[in-house]
């Protein structure tokens, strides 16, 4: 097991270290003058952009600001950003909390009632339950992040009393803990559960799958010859085997989600990393936009890190290969 940690350890590393390679080239690819963005004043003499591309080390080899840009990654020093005239960290990282309280309890939730939808679909296969389960699924997966969330702000409008946007009511602050906490819940609420919507159906439906392709095994069959009561079978057994791949999959959507939690963050003026993402863009702030890219890979990477160590507690036999 210790060999298996070490190995999805040093993949994990070695991938994150080529996302700052990509991040590198991508975001000097990008069109515009760093410092004329930066500064946004027309009337910059040749000999002053000279100066500020000396100061922020413009002007040195691209393999010199290669090896500046790692070692600013690692000691937190994301550069300025261009709009909010701050540090990249000081503007992402509060952001980054905002999208943490939306994201992950959807994310569970999500998964909770996916999988157990996915379990009790595959487990009774045909029956109306497993076609309305099913049908519900695939309309949840195939609908679009913001109509949803749209569609939601007008049913909310019309019955009133629900917030449709930001994240605590005008005046609220954490000097009052119970009403920023009511506050935050009431506002939490419409995004939460579109981003729970639209995300379930995938797991509902790969769990299904997954489950009826376990029923058609051998070993079932053998254990209905020994007398195995049916909810043991799918409990000890059948649900732990098809939960295998759904592990993988929920690790792989982790991008998905988080691309659904930028389109969810902007319908509803979340002010998370999804609606800083949407706003950077538009306004051409590259420091934070880089800064965002590596702090969505970096959660990727360790989701994909921590599935495969549950996926290796699930099947040991992974443990050998």
């Amino acid at each position: 097991m210790g060999r298996y940690v070490a190995k999805r350890i040093a993949t994990s590393i070695l991938t994150f270290f080529g996302t700052i390679i990509l991040t590198f080239i991508l975001f000097r690819l990008l069109p515009g003058n760093p410092i004329q963005l930066l500064f946004r004043n027309p009337q910059l003499t040749q000999k002053q952009i000279q100066l500020l591309n000396s100061q922020f080390g413009l002007n040195k080899p691209l393999w010199l600001q290669f090896v500046l840009f790692v070692r600013n990654v690692f000691v937190g020093n994301w550069g300025i950003s261009f709009f909010y005239r701050a540090p990249v960290t000081q503007v992402l990282f509060p952001a980054l909390l905002n999208s943490v309280i939306l994201i992950l309890p959807a994310t569970v939730l999500a998964i909770l009632i996916g999988v157990g939808l996915g379990v009790l679909s595959g487990w009774k296969r045909n029956s109306a339950s497993d076609v309305a389960i099913l049908t519900s699924s695939l309309i949840l997966y195939a609908i679009p992040t913001f109509w949803l969330g749209i569609l939601f702000i007008m049913v909310a409008v019309k019955v009133g009393g629900i917030p449709v946007s930001g994240m605590v009511a005008i005046g609220v602050s954490l000097s009052t803990p119970t009403t920023f906490l009511v506050s935050l819940l009431r506002h939490l609420f419409l995004p939460m559960i579109t981003l729970t919507l639209v995300t379930l159906g995938q797991f509902t439906i790969i769990m299904r799958s997954s489950l009826i392709g376990e029923l058609t095994e051998d070993y079932v069959v053998a254990a209905y010859a020994k007398g195995m009561s049916s909810d043991r079978l799918l409990r000890k057994h059948v649900v732990p085997n098809a939960l295998l791949p759904t592990v993988s999959i929920i690790a792989i959507s982790i991008g998905t989600i988080v691309a659904g939690a930028v389109l969810t963050e902007t319908v509803f003026s979340w002010p998370g990393v999804g609606s800083l993402i949407y706003d950077s863009i538009f306004r051409r702030d590259y420091p934070v936009l880089q800064g965002a890219f590596l702090i969505v890979a970096f959660f990727v990477i360790v989701s994909n890190f921590v599935a495969d160590l549950v996926y290796a507690y699930l099947d040991p036999r992974v443990k050998y290969s």
